[in-house]
């Protein structure tokens, strides 16, 4: 909940800002997404409820297509649309405002059967497929790459399984440029061969093509940016 006063009433804008940031504080990581709520209630003064009387549809419908794109540009996932509704809460003052957020799973459709997720299913088990998966991931341990980095006119070739890039002359990687930190990030080689860079909390972030990220699988061909440093990734077999 926020609780803020302006003089002359609430602005939209700023309900667009704080609609953004409790999205973010509510986050909810799963496996392989991050989900965020999908319903936004906003609570506001009598007078500034007043004020949006004429064009309260039209607002609710902005600030829900502000808050889809700021999902999309922070790759958050939506159970639904956002749903941005306005109302009205007598113990607050002009220029106060609440928001509330939930995540709401979507209805239902009349007369669709469950589907298997929501009947809830019995996985069967059985040894030898235990078995099978246990030699699996031990063939899959057993797979050895090296990560090549191409850097200016140097070329390191790491054995793993953890290599760290940085300013620092400790570093595996050493990389001679202000813009990077002393640890900056770090490759990392997960058990069936392949490799993935970290940022280790740096100041200036990395990026993978183009995009920033906090972790990422890498690809053969990948380029890397770190600061105002670019290098080249490679796998060796």
């Amino acid at each position: 909940m926020f609780s803020r006063a302006f003089s002359s009433g609430v602005q939209p804008v700023e309900l667009a800002r704080k609609l953004a940031k409790e999205m973010d504080a509510h986050k909810t990581a799963s496996v392989s997404r991050v989900y965020v709520p999908n319903e936004y209630t906003i609570w506001l003064s009598e007078a500034d409820h007043e004020k949006i009387k004429g064009y309260e549809s039209s607002l609710e419908q902005e600030l829900s297509a502000h808050l889809l794109e700021h999902a999309r540009r922070h790759d958050y996932d939506l159970l639904t649309r956002p749903v941005v509704k306005l109302d009205q809460d007598e113990r607050l003052r002009l220029g106060e405002f609440g928001i509330q957020t939930r995540l709401v799973k979507p209805p239902q459709r009349q007369g669709a059967e469950p589907t298997q997720g929501e009947h809830g299913h019995t996985m069967v088990y059985s040894a030898t497929q235990a078995q099978n998966a246990r030699s699996k991931r031990k063939a899959e341990q057993l797979v050895e790459t090296r990560a090549i980095v191409a850097l200016d006119d140097r070329r390191y070739v790491l054995d793993g399984p953890v290599a760290v890039v940085g300013r620092s002359k400790e570093a595996d990687c050493v990389v001679d440029d202000p813009n990077v930190s002393r640890k900056h990030a770090e490759l990392r080689r997960s058990s069936n061969g392949d490799w993935s860079v970290v940022d280790l909390g740096s100041t200036n972030g990395v990026k993978v093509n183009g995009r920033r990220v906090s972790s990422a699988r890498l690809s053969p061909g990948d380029e890397i940016s770190l600061g105002t440093t670019f290098f080249a990734f490679d796998i060796e077999q």
